[in-house]
């Protein structure tokens, strides 16, 4: 069997792929003879380069499809993108600018096209470097949020939500970025905290006795009071009780405010006396709506300021009409004081703009009503959260949740199924008349006869497209498909819908918990009945070494397609499996990659080591068994065993980091470090077979971590041998314990040996012994004398001991256990040498005790260093002081 010297999975890596494209390995069917498992992607926008972020989600996705296939499941794992609006929006445009165009000069129509167009070249990207690291999706079956079906159903439950009374048009205040000029919903608004500053601004005041007084009120955003119609004071705040009556001025504007008391008003902000803004300011516009005050927008969609404001300040940005207004206001003598103030904003989640609150005309879904059933589901543990720490942050959000705006004022997603009569359609009135909701465009309006409609201008949101994402996928409703489908087709679907679904489990992060998965649970349970998946696994953030969140714009990015360039895919997926314990985020520098390339390497030489051993010794493999000849087989076969169980609920569990790390040990360690060591001088046939037996078991076990590698092993095995192996390794089945009686084998005794070679190289390590030859005095029952002539020579070989005399009696014992004592011979010249090299480094421990304790007793350093640094140094200070008393106990021997 000719294996090259080298793996190369530059060379090996996309030809593998291609062999699993073109036997079907990933496609998934409806089988009763077979158990589905099935995952639904997040689907990537089709904006999308691949990031670090992508990989970690999409190799913990695909361990847990390869795993199940191998374990004889019929493992769909669902491919698509996401049309991503707002974000796909803004790359035609930025393209449309560099010709010198927007959007508007080349007209709606023009502008889709040229965006279909950019999708049909590009948006294919990420799913050919999603291939590339190996994910096993069924390409097949891959979908679009915009294809033809997938609209079909965005269309159905719009106007299933519509027709009960769960979706609604109305005046509301959303948050509204300048930069996309659109509308967001909160969860698309996140806040973050920025410096800014408290102002306390001056309002005369005409009493009712003619006098003019001036009250403060404080605000962070002071460009509003353009807009303000009232002041409001907390009806319990006797200060102000001499405001009744009173007429407030607007400064620069002059106008009249109104004098209103509400609960809401905190006394203890500011002065206790706020301005209100009802179209610039949630709590304001809930206020103006109970007070019945005006609604003024004072601000341009790209956030300048409008003809609602004094001359002067029309067309003016809103930050530098802010400073224009502080200019002014001060001339007046009309700011009382401004204080630092830290203030959290929101910004749009696609630009980082601030948003600015806004009143406008959007569609909303109301969200308590379809709440509800997913609050229970998680409740009741039918939906579970990994880590289940996030079950409570999915709670908390649910029980709070508020109206969700789906309309966005761009042209790039599905249009709002809803056309308005222009005859007889009131945008004031409160009733449904002229409003015509349909999935198809319709003729005429149903309550007065006209032709004459047009379709509302917006898009709906991306998040009202995935929230559908579970079930639309598989071609719900499939009760709807008979004008594009045959009945026979759409009864396969049904079928096949009923056999996969409800998924299985949800791989995501954090920051989509309220985006994307409370919703799809919303939805599922609303549209199908059911859960969509039973479990949610949330991953950690992708850091530096640092602990920084990996960004372009901060440089710290670690591009994965590089590392899979460099070393190959599977050391990408190694290193982040390996690193990514649950839920914890995932701190990673480029060295960190070298732990999957040492890891392939290791692999690869183990491989050719058995097979070089079988080739010159002529063995014949013709038959996958296991055999006994010594303790060492039964030793390492229980910990093949051990493993294969810690791997298997590992997996189970989603505990996928130990999994690996579990596989890994038993691969490098006990397999590689320790068998093939051992069995070297003895590489008979049975050895031989065992060998293969643990290779392929652990090939198995490392498939869905490593499967390129693991493939391309098989496959060679396969080619070189007489074994009956399946075609690819996912078929070849999830490897099982090998159930065997060890007991008389007595692997227990030969893991004491083990641990003896360990402490034998301790020891010459701490008698700088180097490559010196040893030679060593044994003391053990006449039982076990027989066992110790057996595993000598391997031993000897691994200890790099000359001899060793099985004896009654010996002088020292540096080393014992309950089933022998160890003695090193040592020369009269070698003792002083022996001490002399003791000595200096029981004096290095104790002078690093010493640097240690100075440290921690240092107040300055306890108090001021962070928490992890103090206890790292008490470990080292622990650490310093066993090894010390170690040498010593071993000076103590030698004298």
């Amino acid at each position: 069997m000719e294996i090259p010297p080298r793996y190369n999975p530059k060379d090996r890596e996309s030809k593998i792929l291609q062999k699993w494209l073109e036997g079907s390995v990933y496609h998934a069917e409806k089988d009763s003879s077979q158990k589905p498992f099935s995952i639904v992607i997040p689907p990537p926008n089709v904006t999308g380069i691949l990031h670090m972020g992508h990989a970690l989600n999409n190799t913990i996705q695909d361990v847990l499809i390869r795993y199940r296939r191998m374990r004889n499941y019929q493992a769909l794992w669902m491919p698509g993108t996401d049309h991503a609006g707002i974000a796909t929006q803004n790359v035609v445009e930025r393209e449309l600018a560099k010709e010198g165009k927007t959007k508007e000069d080349i007209g709606r129509e023009n502008f889709l096209k040229r965006l279909w167009e950019w999708r049909d070249k590009y948006g294919s990207t990420i799913i050919n470097q999603l291939k590339k690291i190996g994910s096993s999706c069924d390409w097949q079956r891959l979908r679009f949020t915009m294809d033809e079906a997938y609209s079909q159903a965005v269309g159905e439950v719009f106007l299933q939500l519509f027709n009960q009374n769960l979706i609604y048009r109305g005046n509301y205040i959303i948050n509204w970025c300048p930069r996309c000029q659109t509308a967001l919903s909160d969860e698309e608004a996140a806040h973050k905290e920025v410096d800014g500053w408290l102002y306390y601004l001056r309002y005369p005041v005409k009493t009712k006795k003619g006098e003019t007084r001036f009250i403060t009120v404080a605000t962070t955003r002071p460009e509003t009071m353009l807009g303000d119609t009232a002041v409001a004071i907390n009806p319990q705040d006797k200060r102000y009780s001499w405001l009744k009556g009173s007429e407030v001025i607007l400064p620069v504007v002059k106008r009249s405010l109104k004098i209103i008391e509400d609960k809401a008003v905190d006394p203890e902000f500011g002065t206790g006396i706020v301005k209100v803004t009802p179209a610039h300011d949630p709590v304001d516009f809930q206020l103006g709506k109970k007070h019945d005050l005006e609604f003024i927008n004072i601000m341009n969609k790209d956030a300048t300021l409008n003809k609602n404001v004094p001359e002067n300040f029309q067309g003016i940005d809103r930050f530098e009409a802010r400073a224009m207004l502080i200019e002014l206001l001060t001339q007046k003598k009309l700011i009382e004081k401004k204080e630092p103030y830290r203030l959290g904003a929101g910004h749009c989640y696609r630009c980082n703009t601030i948003v600015e609150p806004r009143i406008s005309l959007q569609w909303f879904v109301k969200m308590k009503p379809l709440a509800q059933e997913a609050i229970k589901v998680v409740e009741q543990d039918k939906v579970k959260f990994y880590p289940s720490r996030w079950k409570k942050v999915y709670l908390n959000w649910m029980f709070n949740i508020q109206d969700w705006c789906i309309s966005r004022q761009i042209w790039w997603g599905h249009r709002i199924p809803v056309w308005y009569c222009q005859n007889c359609y009131n945008s004031d009135a409160n009733d449904r008349k002229g409003i015509i909701v349909a999935k198809e465009t319709p003729k005429k309006c149903p309550d007065c006869g006209s032709d004459k409609l047009s379709q509302d201008q917006d898009v709906l949101d991306t998040w009202f497209s995935s929230w559908l994402w579970p079930f639309a996928t598989f071609g719900w409703p499939f009760e709807k498909r008979e004008t594009r489908d045959d009945g026979r087709r759409t009864k396969e679907k049904k079928e096949e819908f009923d056999f996969f679904y409800p998924t299985n489990t949800l791989v995501t992060a954090s920051e989509i918990l309220f985006f994307w998965v409370a919703r799809m649970i919303m939805a599922s349970l609303k549209f199908t009945g059911e859960i969509p998946f039973s479990d949610v696994i949330i991953h950690g953030t992708v850091r530096d070494d640092k602990g920084i969140k990996m960004s372009k714009s901060l440089g710290n990015v670690i591009d994965p397609l590089e590392i899979v360039d460099k070393y190959g895919a599977d050391a990408l997926r190694f290193s982040l499996m390996f690193l990514a314990a649950s839920g914890s985020d995932v701190h990673l520098s480029p060295d960190k990659f070298l732990m999957g390339r040492n890891f392939l390497n290791k692999i690869w030489n183990a491989t050719r080591f058995v097979f070089s051993q079988i080739q010159n010794k002529k063995i014949k493999i013709d038959k996958l068994d296991y055999n006994l000849e010594d303790e060492s087989d039964a030793w390492v076969l229980d910990h093949l065993n051990k493993t294969i169980a810690v791997c298997t609920e590992s997996i189970e569990s989603h505990r996928i980091d130990e999994a690996i790390k579990t596989a890994y040990d038993f691969f490098w360690h006990y397999f590689c470090d320790w068998y093939l060591e051992i069995i070297k001088d003895n590489f008979s046939q049975i050895k031989a077979k065992n060998s293969v037996f643990i290779l392929l078991s652990s090939l198995k076990l490392l498939h869905p971590f490593t499967p390129f590698i693991s493939e391309e092993i098989f496959s060679l095995i396969k080619k070189n041998s007489s074994l009956d192996l399946a075609e690819f390794i996912s078929e070849s089945g999830w490897p099982k314990e090998k159930k065997m009686n060890l007991k008389p084998r007595n692997f227990a005794v030969f893991a004491k040996m083990v641990d003896t070679v360990d402490k034998i190289r301790d020891l010459r390590g701490d008698l700088g012994l180097g490559q010196q030859k040893i030679s060593l005095e044994i003391k053990t029952e006449s039982n076990l004398k027989k066992f110790w002539t057996r595993h000598k020579n391997w031993f000897c070989r691994l200890v790099n001991a000359e001899s060793i005399s099985l004896i009654d009696k010996i002088d020292r014992v540096f080393y014992q256990n309950k089933y022998w004592e160890v003695n090193l011979k040592i020369d009269s010249a070698d003792l002083a040498k022996f001490k002399q090299v003791l000595g200096k480094k029981i004096n290095h421990f104790a002078s690093l005790i010493q640097k240690s304790e100075a440290k921690l007793k240092n107040k300055k350093f306890v108090k001021k260093a962070p928490k992890d640094i103090v206890e790292k140094e008490k470990s080292k200070q622990d650490d310093f002081s066993k090894q010390l008393i170690r040498l010593k106990n071993l000076k103590e021997i030698i004298v």
